[in-house]
């Protein structure tokens, strides 16, 4: 009867697991269905709209800064409070401003919208962490979260992939309304689908054998309220400006921090200036840079998963060696990729292919790193601390790209990929033998 009971524990503890996982994953994915549209738009709202880059360079900026604050603000939040809630209404109110953006036709009131947009943004990432550090052991998370980052990847190349086919049909104000309604429709699919509050106390044991007697979460809250009042009672400990210390005083999250600024800077080059810097450094056409961007994110869902799994079996849970090899071969790519044929299409999408692998591989092993590295009760906060790091990066490549890209062309801004890349490998290698804790 015993040997049952548990087995039946096992099975509802593995099922919660499951559906935690793909309910976050759908739930991330929509933001960036709502989010990485605007990269798309930028060649058409720069000539229809008579936009100058630097101009867009200062909106993605502004825009990146209030999204890395806003990580960290909601971070914080996202210890303390339900990740349901906070995902399902930032979701939400994140497709309302999509739509918004697409019955607008003046600049001023796009930025608005946009800036808003990229602050509320911040709601995707915090209550995924929290899940997936409740639900997973520290030897999982490498693959784990490459897993759940796939999403993004996914829908940042459905959504290049489908551009080409919206923009012949429905014009380029499309790509924020359509991709707006679909996110609503996920804001509710996923308050539905996540709890809000796993009680598992040590997941390490929980997730060794199937003979250990787990519940499933539901049962948890309603029969085990001693249990579930400890764990609250456990995170109402820290107050908001102790969590902060204990994230800014751990040399190691600062290490991954800064070098996640300059992986940043790669990623968001290629990320929100991909198409315009395709369609106007290599002349490709609306088509080709739909399949460009594309591959850039598919290869990325592929460096994704071999990062999270050779920094677990590989490394034992040790992510800087991956980083370190990634960011240093990220630089010798870029620099082929200035001087190859800008004619070439071929040529062109197969630097596009291995960027997109390699900047995937870091962003995993900067973002599981830091929540490596301390206990998993501020572990939304210490990623959303990179992450402020990551998208000061972001302001960088957004107002310091379309700065050199308008004064001094194209050449610069992939000279500035090459240098950031160099700088990150040699961060990261200084944490080459730190190994992550198990709390």
């Amino acid at each position: 009867m015993s040997n049952n009971t548990n087995l039946q524990n096992s099975k509802q503890f593995k099922y919660w697991r499951r559906r935690t996982l793909y309910s976050i994953m759908i739930g991330y994915g929509a933001f960036y269905l709502v989010r990485q549209n605007f990269s798309l738009a930028i060649p058409f709202i720069c000539s229809e709209l008579n936009i100058n880059k630097v101009d867009i360079g200062l909106l993605i900026s502004i825009g990146g800064l209030l999204y890395g604050l806003g990580k960290f603000l909601f971070g914080l939040l996202g210890d303390k409070y339900s990740p349901r809630y906070v995902m399902a209404m930032g979701l939400l109110i994140s497709g309302i401003l999509n739509i918004l953006i697409g019955i607008s036709s003046v600049f001023s009131i796009i930025a608005i919208l946009y800036l808003m947009n990229q602050l509320i943004q911040a709601t995707g990432a915090p209550p995924c962490v929290k899940l997936m550090k409740h639900w997973y052991s520290v030897n999982e998370m490498g693959r784990v979260w490459s897993v759940w980052t796939m999403a993004s990847h996914i829908s940042t190349a459905l959504i290049t992939f489908y551009f080409p086919v919206i923009l012949l049909y429905y014009g380029w104000k499309a790509i924020f309304y359509l991709p707006g309604i679909v996110a609503i429709l996920l804001a509710i699919f996923i308050f539905n689908r996540i709890i809000d509050n796993p009680s598992l106390t040590n997941i390490e044991k929980n997730n060794n054998a199937s003979n250990n007697n787990h519940k499933s979460p539901e049962a948890n809250n309603k029969t085990t309220p001693a249990t579930s009042n400890n764990n609250q009672i456990e995170n109402n400990k820290l107050s908001l400006i102790e969590t902060i210390k204990l994230v800014i005083k751990n040399k190691n999250v600062l290490c991954v921090s800064f070098s996640a600024l300059f992986v940043y800077i790669n990623r968001m080059t290629f990320l929100n200036w991909g198409p315009t810097l395709l369609k106007e450094y290599r002349n490709s056409s609306n088509t080709g840079i739909g399949y460009q961007m594309a591959l850039f994110e598919i290869s990325g869902i592929v460096g994704a998963l071999a990062a999270g799994y050779i920094s677990d079996k590989l490394f034992n849970g040790r992510r800087a060696p991956v980083g370190t090899v990634s960011m240093f071969l990220l630089a010798i790519v870029n620099i082929i990729f200035r001087f190859i044929p800008k004619e070439s299409f071929i040529l062109n999408s197969i630097c596009m292919l291995i960027i997109g692998f390699l900047i995937s591989a870091t962003v995993i092993v900067v973002s599981v790193s830091a929540t490596d590295f301390v206990d998993k009760k501020i572990a939304a906060s210490a990623n959303g601390f990179t992450g402020t790091l990551c998208y000061i990066g972001t302001a960088i490549a957004g107002l310091g790209n379309g700065y050199l890209a308008e004064h001094y062309g194209w050449n610069s801004v992939v000279l500035l990929t090459i240098i950031s890349a160099l700088l990150g490998s040699i961060l990261l290698c200084i944490l080459w033998d730190k190994k992550p804790i198990s709390k």
